[in-house]
């Protein structure tokens, strides 16, 4: 009966009995080395040991490992804890329950020598668990770091840049010898393509003592090439003082590879985009120019009937002249402004990229009585390449007329909406040519593959605007067949 008054209070109790344990100096000196979280410990693992005691003094359980102490002891194994640090918090818990009784007046010889004995054998079952565990995970560390070792590239530098240390993996990806590197700087694999502008920023962020990332073009050692995207560490000594630079770095050189060749794929498609805009232009020039010369003539022919050639008859042909001039100078401002160099994302109305688009386009479709259908009530901006999206657009919109010509379609239609939902804003553009046959729209994306007939298409036209679409503006694009016609579908974030 004694005892199990004893028990009640211990489980009424264990709060008090835990500040007694984390309050013990030994504990806290332990705690405090191995930077146990104070509030981590109390919470997840004390209170369990505890119920652990308890439950072993009430015969509810027999000594045995159980998964909330195994979590305890690995938890204590990883912090650092060594075997007699471990007897000591196993020792002092004992003597707070110990403790607690005695000062509630509720201590006996039995509790006493129970929980004496039974902290001995606690301690021995759970030692021989906790040197298991010691061993498991310095079995597992090992073999993490061998597969760090072989998987990561990774190199350790001086404060001054020389090489240290260096992982298999770096060595592989470069083909030196680590007794080649190490005593060298990362100069011996910088490519002459890396400007020095990026060294000296690289240099700059890390000596200030600040994290670098970015990507490297390096050398090999036989004289190939290979691109890492590259994380560069400080590390401190206790002053403050950086000692060394930890770098961390992935092999993207087929990424880059890759991007090179989507690169050369869009250039031979903006040539081939230039050529038609060339011919478009001159299309566009001919009635202007038809009309400068009629204007031209009029004062000589005036000249020539004998009528007085007055001054409201010079400024009016000036003025008309200057408008025609007008309009073929904006032409080649377009045309120029297209075509140079724009790497610059904008944030930028949606009305702007459609009217944009079509105002390249303008004669085309007049010229081959194709009639236009925009529906867009929205003011939405999108945050993309202004001249990159009008081509993309231009393309498509180039194929339907190609599609409508080829096809002798009699009332050729062309039909742009747009619609947006709380990510996109959707752009779609529809035609009457009938749509594309189901044997070959799963190709039409792909480089050099054309479906026109004339052999005229370069078969890049759809495969940059996909580039263009989904690498360059983080869109989606696809085609569908609808009911009268091929239907393209680009979906843009939203700004």
């Amino acid at each position: 009966m004694q005892l199990k008054k004893q028990i009640d209070d211990l489980k009424k109790n264990k709060l008090v009995i835990i500040r007694y344990w984390i309050n013990n100096e030994e504990v806290k000196f332990i705690l405090n080395t191995r930077k146990i979280d104070k509030e981590l410990f109390i919470k997840r693992y004390a209170f369990g040991l505890l119920d652990y005691y308890i439950d072993l003094i009430s015969e509810k359980i027999t000594l045995n490992q159980t998964s909330s102490i195994n979590d305890f002891l690995k938890y204590l194994s990883k912090q650092g804890v060594k075997p007699e640090e471990l007897y000591i918090l196993f020792i002092s818990l004992k003597n707070s329950m110990l403790e607690h009784l005695n000062k509630s007046n509720v201590i006996s010889l039995e509790i006493s020598n129970e929980l004496n004995q039974l902290s001995e054998k606690i301690f021995i079952k759970f030692l021989e668990i906790y040197s298991q565990t010691v061993k498991d995970i310095e079995k597992a560390l090992n073999k993490s770091a061998d597969i760090v070792d072989k998987q990561v590239i990774l190199s350790r530098t001086d404060a001054k840049g020389k090489i240290l240390k260096v992982s298999s993996a770096f060595c592989k990806i470069n083909g030196y010898k680590s007794t080649e590197l190490v005593g060298k700087t990362h100069a011996l694999l910088k490519h002459p393509d890396t400007s020095k502008e990026l060294i000296d920023n690289l240099w700059e962020t890390i000596s200030a003592g600040n994290i670098w990332t970015g990507e490297l073009k390096n050398i090999k050692k036989n004289g190939d090439f290979y691109w890492v995207e590259t994380s560069i560490h400080p590390n401190f000594d206790n002053m403050g003082q950086i000692i060394s630079f930890d770098a961390i770095s992935q092999d993207i050189t087929s990424k880059k590879v890759i991007e090179s060749q989507q690169n050369l794929l869009i250039e031979q498609s903006k040539h081939a985009a230039m050529g038609e805009m060339i011919s478009m232009i001159a299309h566009q020039w001919r009635q202007p120019l038809q009309a400068v010369s009629i204007l031209v003539q009029k004062i000589p022919l005036t000249k020539m009937m004998g009528t007085q050639i007055t001054d409201e008859l010079i400024d009016s042909v000036v003025s008309d002249v200057g408008v025609q001039l007008q309009y073929m100078s904006k032409t080649i401002d377009d045309f120029r402004d297209f075509f140079k160099p724009n790497r610059q994302k904008e944030v930028i109305d949606i009305s702007v990229v459609l009217n944009k688009s079509v105002d390249f386009l303008g004669y085309l479709l007049k010229a081959n009585s194709i009639k236009l259908n925009i529906e867009n009530k929205m003011e939405i901006e999108v945050y993309v390449y202004l001249n990159e999206i009008v081509q993309a657009l231009i393309n498509i919109i180039k194929n339907s007329c190609d599609a409508l010509n080829e096809k002798a379609i009699e009332n050729k239609i062309i039909n742009i909406s747009t619609r947006k939902d709380s990510e996109f804003i959707y752009i779609i553009i529809e035609d009457n040519a009938g749509g594309i046959p189901n044997n070959v729209i799963g190709k039409i994306f792909e480089p050099y593959f054309s479906t026109k007939t004339n052999k005229n298409g370069t078969g890049l036209g759809l495969y940059m605007c996909k580039t263009i679409i989904e690498q360059h503006s983080n869109g989606f694009i696809f085609v569908e067949n609808s009911d009268i016609g091929a239907k393209f579908t680009i979906k843009l974030p939203l700004n």
